[in-house]
């Protein structure tokens, strides 16, 4: 098979490639900095636990006397509330907004790539159409 050089054009073959080079170059740089931010959610998580048990829990327990242990009745309740809400509900939703969006954005966009094909669904009908006409012309 012979290639037809008349129709080769080396300037726009290379442009599209320099263009296809840059978007995947900074695809990796937004693919990475997506999974930097989740580290950094998790960074924080981590902190936040850190400052609820340093401010509630370890204030609690180094009172000695019997008004200490009626102190930390409240002081676990309000630590496990607290923990409950800020780290378990907020932060988990948090972490998963942004392990949803890192799916969608960045993983969707090493399969999809809207080339100009229209889709189709798929269907019986227009299926059996087909094969009816590849039929009638062999």
């Amino acid at each position: 098979m012979l290639c037809d050089l008349s129709q080769f054009n080396f300037g726009e073959i290379l442009m599209t490639q320099v263009i296809h080079s840059i978007e995947y170059c900074l695809g990796c740089i937004s693919n990475t900095a997506s999974y930097l931010r989740l580290w950094a959610l998790s960074l924080a998580h981590a902190q936040l636990s850190d400052v609820l048990w340093a401010m509630l829990m370890r204030v609690g327990l180094r009172v000695d006397t019997t008004y200490g242990v009626l102190l930390l009745l409240p002081v676990i309740a309000l630590f496990a509330v607290l923990t409950i809400f800020i780290l378990l509900i907020m932060e988990g939703l948090s972490a998963f907004l942004h392990a949803i969006r890192l799916h969608w954005v960045e993983f969707q966009n090493k399969f999809y790539v809207g080339a100009g094909t229209k889709f189709v669904p798929f269907s019986f009908s227009l299926l059996s159409s087909k094969f009816n006409n590849d039929d009638s012309v062999a």
